[in-house]
């Protein structure tokens, strides 16, 4: 049996709130996440419920911005309602929720490729969730970033560069300009066929990073490519795998010293920041595990710094959909040395903050939508 959901009449006035459903076969969790969301002036729940079937119920009548589904759940799991739940609701947008298990990221992931818009993770049991104050904070960004009546989250451009120079000693510091809108003049692209594609992606990033590589793939045998995703480990690599099934390529997570071999897609291994270095002609990967940088591990900003130093204007660069900043310092760095950026348009992701971020620093060569991306990358490599 369902507790009615008790609503402060302000709010329920209030149009502008994201509404949020609940979806979680713990009383302890759906209750103190409300509790969590009600102490926030601009959200709003409008149901909670023990598992999928109810939730399928309950759908059309509370019509949520933002559906928090749980994957583990007795009678209809999170998974076997999601495509359902789309159906009823066209207009909700879906956060998983898992535990860091190998089944649940894989679970995870195929609910992003099914149209959930992201993922959170979700600490092992009652106590663990009643007790992180991390999970709260990131729970409540995300819902606000994904739920948010269709305004993307804007970040400014300006990253904690201290935070950059720690990670990546020698960093190139080239200050961008301020705010949250594209400039209105670009870079010219770089007149050096790119010698390695970078790639940095957060909030509806997997989508993002299927439908760019799908594209590219058949172009990619001359050079690497290395992504940084925001995910935590186990999701990394169960990532990589997805990807190298579907794009019947070699991806993998980065390792520590493995030289680079052009073809070949590597991924950032979780809690992890994966940098490049330059000895003796022979380009390979650092594995770094130091502090977060733009409160991230991995992070985009020390992986492009450090590939700007290696590749100069042989680089590419493509920023695409997420939260935050990240990726901003090292776009300036990949601009100043002469290589090509790329930053995903707003109207085509998810969250526009990294990209919109990169975007205004001024240093991009283009900012596309994201099924322009792709035909742009491969003419570039072709050098046409």
């Amino acid at each position: 049996m369902q507790s009615a959901t008790v609503l402060s009449p302000a709010k329920v006035k209030n149009s502008d709130l994201v509404r949020v459903m609940i979806v979680d076969d713990s009383a302890v969790v759906r209750g103190l996440v409300s509790r969590w969301l009600s102490e926030e002036d601009d959200l709003l729940v409008v149901e909670k419920c023990s598992n999928g079937k109810i939730a399928l119920d309950k759908i059309a009548d509370a019509q949520p911005d933002i559906v928090v589904l749980d994957i583990e759940m007795p009678v209809m799991d999170g998974l076997e309602a999601l495509p359902e739940l789309q159906k009823r609701a066209p207009r909700s947008k879906f956060l998983m929720a898992s535990t860091l298990t190998q089944r649940n990221a894989e679970i995870s992931l195929k609910a992003l490729s099914l149209g959930a818009t992201d993922y959170i993770a979700k600490p092992e049991g009652n106590r663990g969730v009643t007790t992180s104050e991390d999970f709260r904070k990131e729970l409540i960004k995300r819902i606000r970033a994904i739920g948010g009546k269709g305004k993307r989250l804007r970040a400014p451009a300006s990253a904690n560069r201290t935070e950059v120079e720690k990670a990546v000693p020698g960093v190139i510091s080239v200050h961008g300009s301020p705010g949250g809108q594209a400039p209105t003049t670009l870079k010219s692209f770089s007149l050096v066929k790119p010698r390695a594609l970078v790639i940095g992606s957060s909030t509806g990033g997997p989508q993002a990073l299927m439908t760019l590589l799908a594209h590219i793939s058949p172009h990619l045998n001359d050079i690497p490519t290395l992504i940084t995703q925001h995910m935590p480990p186990t999701f990394t690599k169960i990532l990589a795998q997805n990807l190298a099934r579907s794009l019947d390529r070699t991806v993998k997570e980065g390792e520590q010293g493995e030289i680079l071999q052009s073809g070949h897609i590597y991924v950032a291994p979780g809690e992890h920041h994966m940098l490049v270095e330059e000895r003796e002609g022979r380009v390979s990967i650092v594995l770094d595990d130091g502090p977060q940088v733009n409160y991230c591990r991995p992070a985009v900003d020390p992986m492009s710094i450090s590939a700007a130093k290696v590749f100069k204007a042989g680089m590419l660069n493509i920023i695409l959909t997420g939260m935050g900043h990240d990726g901003a310092e090292g776009v300036k760095a990949v601009s100043a040395v002469g290589g090509s950026v790329i930053a995903q348009d707003e109207e085509s992701s998810v969250v526009w903050g990294m990209p919109g971020a990169a975007a205004a620093t001024g240093c991009c060569s283009a900012v596309l939508p994201l099924n322009e991306i792709g035909p742009k990358t491969v003419s570039l490599i072709r050098g046409i």
